[in-house]
């Protein structure tokens, strides 16, 4: 479809009166982006599901969007005021408690990673495995498996190779022959950290 024949579709069906071509052709080159209201509007000019729009969801907003949920359903459903529950949606940060998070993770069927990322505990992630990689691997397995709801048994084997590969380029960079790129890889991997966690257990 043409962007006049979506913007058209949008203001019709949809009331989204201020949405012209213009909109529709700078959304398509990434130059703007669409906001939840008009994500549900555009899914709707072209038949399609709000997910297929989007790429993997990443915020408690893009979840919610994805799944083509109200904020007041995901509000009542998970157990929260839909002021608060809009707050976080705005602020992009969790402050749910345990039972919420729970009900969050199960609504959205978020799998261990994406629950990290939402419900803003990658930094404590972060933390743990900087931790592990640094000292002894595994003194931390309790504390990340309890963190990302896996089984303990599931981690040992990534920390381990983790710590490992770490630790080889520390020792390199304290060698006679470090250098500037060894050490620079030594400040990647730590910038990286939770993302080569993540990497080493794909089926999560």
């Amino acid at each position: 479809m043409a962007p006049g024949h979506v913007a058209y579709g949008m203001r019709a069906s949809y009331g989204m009166s201020h949405v012209s071509p213009d909109h529709i052709t700078a959304w398509e080159r990434g130059d703007a982006f669409p906001n939840a209201n008009e994500v549900t509007a555009l899914a709707g000019a072209l038949w399609c599901h709000p997910g297929e729009l989007m790429g993997r969801p990443r915020t408690l907003l893009e979840h919610r969007l994805a799944r083509g949920m109200s904020a007041d359903d995901v509000a009542r459903l998970i157990g929260l005021d839909l002021d608060a529950y809009r707050r976080m949606e705005e602020s992009g940060r969790w402050t749910g408690d345990k039972r919420q998070s729970a009900n969050l993770g199960s609504l959205f069927k978020l799998p261990p990673r994406d629950f990290i990322a939402v419900t803003g505990q990658e930094e404590e992630l972060a933390r743990l495995l900087t931790e592990a990689v640094n000292t002894r691997w595994q003194a931390h397995v309790r504390a990340i498996a309890k963190l990302v709801a896996i089984d303990r048994k599931e981690l040992q084997e990534p920390l381990r190779d983790m710590q490992q590969e770490y630790q080889g380029l520390m020792a390199a960079t304290l060698g006679r022959a470090s250098s500037n790129a060894t050490a620079e890889e030594g400040r990647r991997f730590m910038e990286e950290i939770v993302e080569r966690f993540w990497a080493r257990l794909p089926e999560h």
